[in-house]
């Protein structure tokens, strides 16, 4: 067992879109064994993108997992690879729009190949998803695609990586080429030239051949910067480094897989996957830098009878315990991807789910390659499958040993930016639409819907455009459902900006019988803003002595003053960001009782809200448009009168110029056309969310004007 996990890697492929991952991914299919011809994604026939929407449009909207062999040795010819390793792949969206796909797969995954492209290099989504390996502390290794086309740079995109992202960025290859020229790469470690022969088995055949004349030096240069960054390691290896002596290869790639697991190194490779050129080094380095389930951390949870702390390590005798990332709902059932930490699963079986308390039993359990699924008796620690049967299961569930329950830490994923009305075309769709709603949004945790309580409409909120653009597809595509969808709206919020101390508020009612009877005093203030710029969405802090309220009845404040974040005072939007003190009150023995505190801390926070000058926020977006230099100044135009504010200009390969900006999203709708027309479509755009900011005063007029009118309208 120990050795198959230790010849086991679970990675995803990242990174922003457009970077050449799903074109990665059929390579390493294809030289791996697992499919027998080459999908191209521009066909609309990649393995991977199996969603009719995908294949249409040619990006990843869903993560798609799949399993393949690898070996580090040749056959006796030198012609095949003779299997020893397990890979478990992830392939991920490069949208911004489905960064939720990313999220859930960083979360389960023990390392990430992060692409990158030769000519693009870091752009915001690269960012994105790099901070969301940091947070899940993922080992990575950089590969740099597409060093194939017009423009390609390996050594500013090494550069960009270091800059960027603020990462230990180390060349273990430098390319042969670029451009038209690219023909193969210098192995840093080896110091050996890799060169791919074009006309045979798509890149599957190469030559191993001394490095060129021309590129000895600069081969010597890199080499020298690869050996230092391992020197630094192991203080072993410093010491024999510092006296000279030649360190061995063995010791080159045990140090560079030391630092790799440890985050401390990201190791740089580069290739063309579509000229079929650098794709099985790449694959070569998960293999030998990228952590096996026994090199990661032991899984830590809590006891839910306990409370106490519990770990889990990577191993069959442990009890069982697991995280569920992802739901598929279709038209054969439920489909719950999971990631097994510990322990064994037998199809049949039963689990418990301690977040819900419910036993839930595993009719089937599935290997998936993309849409394809393979029966399988069991699965242990280390392996991701999917799991039939599991009814109340949801995206960040933990399934566990109902005897040894553990409940693992859940995922977190972003609220919604942009909402629309929907509603059925005709009265036949109504039930089919609710149901169509509620397996999105099960599917999806970046995907709301909800009710407007003035309204009656129905709501549904997603991370953008395009995002609720596929959702609304997919009714009709797999529910056959037909909606109409009103204008795209903007998730505002709302917020206070002044603090408000000793507000009283008294709930007293009389009636024939017993009365109700609640009194407290509450200081309100915006939360505290921490050192990486985020806040507390809200706290509460009881500061009560002697017993003026008693102890029993702060929660029940508490919870009504929770439930009044719900509805801001100005338009209703949520209330964010605010701190609440309960620091005096008074009580009576008949008449106060949890729900009459409860009431109390409503109204009070409401009351409190309205004396704390509330605001109302919007989404500001990151965007980065790059265009050639004689759009530059209509591109700049256009966005400064969109309330956008110039954070950054210079200049890209082949006379472009970047321009990043921070634009309400409420003036983004429609952007693309307009940035297409300005630039006879030349410009390109990339769009992220950013922060809240305050709307302006007068912005704020029109949209509780306009919310009043809607209102009125409705009734």
């Amino acid at each position: 067992m120990s050795d198959k996990l230790a010849n086991l890697r679970n990675i995803g492929i990242a990174a922003h879109i457009d970077a050449g991952k799903t074109t990665t991914t059929e390579r390493i299919l294809f030289y791996a064994g697992r499919v027998h011809r080459i999908g191209e994604v521009h066909e609309g026939a990649a393995t991977m993108d199996y969603m009719e929407q995908e294949q249409e449009r040619g990006i990843t909207i869903t993560s798609a997992a799949t399993t393949c062999e690898w070996g580090l040795d040749l056959t006796a010819d030198g012609m095949r690879r003779i299997p020893s390793h397990t890979i478990n792949i992830i392939d991920t969206p490069g949208h911004v729009d489905f960064t939720v796909e990313v999220e859930r797969s960083l979360r389960v995954l023990d390392g990430v190949i992060a692409v990158f492209c030769a000519v693009g290099g870091v752009q915001p989504q690269s960012e994105t998803v790099w901070r969301q390996a940091n947070r899940y502390a993922v080992p990575r290794v950089a590969y740099v695609n597409k060093m194939d086309r017009d423009g390609a740079n390996f050594y500013e995109v090494l550069g960009q990586v270091k800059d960027r992202l603020g990462a230990n960025a180390v060349a273990l290859q430098i390319p042969i080429g670029a451009e038209i020229d690219f023909k193969g790469i210098v192995d840093l470690v080896a110091m050996k030239a890799v060169y791919y022969i074009e006309s045979k088995d798509f890149g599957s055949t190469y030559e191993i051949q001394d490095i060129p004349a021309d590129l000895q030096d600069k081969a010597d240069e890199y080499r020298a910067m690869l050996i230092e960054a391992v020197a630094e390691t192991d203080d072993a290896l410093m010491e024999k480094f510092f006296g000279g002596e030649e360190l061995t290869i063995e010791e080159i790639e045990g140090g560079i897989r030391k630092a790799t697991i440890r985050n401390d190194m990201v190791p740089v490779i580069c290739g063309s996957s579509y000229k079929n050129k650098g794709v099985q080094p790449m694959l070569d380095a998960v293999i030998k830098y990228l952590p096996s389930p026994l090199e990661v951390p032991a899984v830590v949870g809590l006891n839910p009878d306990t409370g106490e702390s519990a770990t889990r390590q990577a191993s069959e005798s442990e009890p069982f315990s697991a995280l569920a990332f992802k739901i598929i709902s279709d038209k054969f059932g439920t489909l719950t991807f999971f990631r097994v930490y510990s322990g064994r699963l037998q199809k049949g079986s039963y689990v418990l789910n301690p977040g819900k308390n419910k036993k839930e039993r595993v009719s089937r359990i599935l290997k998936m390659h993309a849409n394809k699924r393979e029966d399988v008796d069991f699965v242990v620690a280390g392996d991701i499958a999917a799991a039939v049967g599991l009814e109340a299961t949801v995206t960040g569930d933990t399934l566990s040993d109902d005897k040894n329950p553990i409940l693992l830490e859940n995922i977190n994923f972003a609220d919604p930016v942009i909402f629309q009305a929907i509603e059925a075309k005709s009265k036949n769709d109504e039930d089919k639409l609710t149901n169509a709603l509620v397996k999105l949004g099960t599917e999806d945790p970046t995907f709301k819907v909800r009710t407007d309580a003035e309204t009656g409409q129905t709501i549904i909120g997603g991370m953008g455009e395009l995002h609720l653009e596929i959702m609304v597809d997919r009714m009709r595509r797999e529910y056959n459902v037909e909606a109409n969808i009103g204008k795209p709206q903007v998730a505002y919020r709302e917020a206070i900006t002044k603090r408000v101390d000793n507000l009283v508020y008294k709930h007293v009612k009389q009636t024939g019988g017993s009365g109700q009877f609640a009194h407290i005093e509450i200081n309100v203030m915006p939360t505290v803003e921490k050192e990486d710029g985020t806040r507390a969405n809200y706290e509460f802090e009881s500061k009560i002595v002697g017993g003026v309220v008693p102890r029993e009845f702060w929660s029940s404040v508490e919870k009504g003053a929770k439930s009044a974040m719900e509805r801001g005072v100005l338009a209703g939007y949520p209330l964010v960001n605010v701190r609440v003190e309960l620091v005096h009150g008074s009580y009576h023995e008949v008449d106060s009782n949890a729900m009459t505190f409860e009431i109390a801390g409503n109204y009070g926070m409401q009351e409190a809200v309205r004396k704390a000058k509330p605001v109302i926020l919007e989404p500001i977006m990151n965007i980065e448009v790059v265009t050639p230099e004689n759009y530059m100044g209509d591109i700049i135009g256009d966005l400064s009168s969109r309330r956008g504010k110039i954070v950054e200009m210079r200049p890209d390969k082949g006379g472009s110029q970047i321009v990043r900006a921070h634009v309400p999203l409420a003036e983004m709708f429609g952007y693309a056309t307009t940035m297409r027309s300005m630039s006879q479509g030349r410009a390109t755009y990339s769009m992220e969310p950013s922060h809240y900011e305050p709307v302006p005063s007068n912005i704020q007029e029109d949209i509780l004007s306009k919310g009043k009118e809607a209102i009125g309208a409705k009734k």
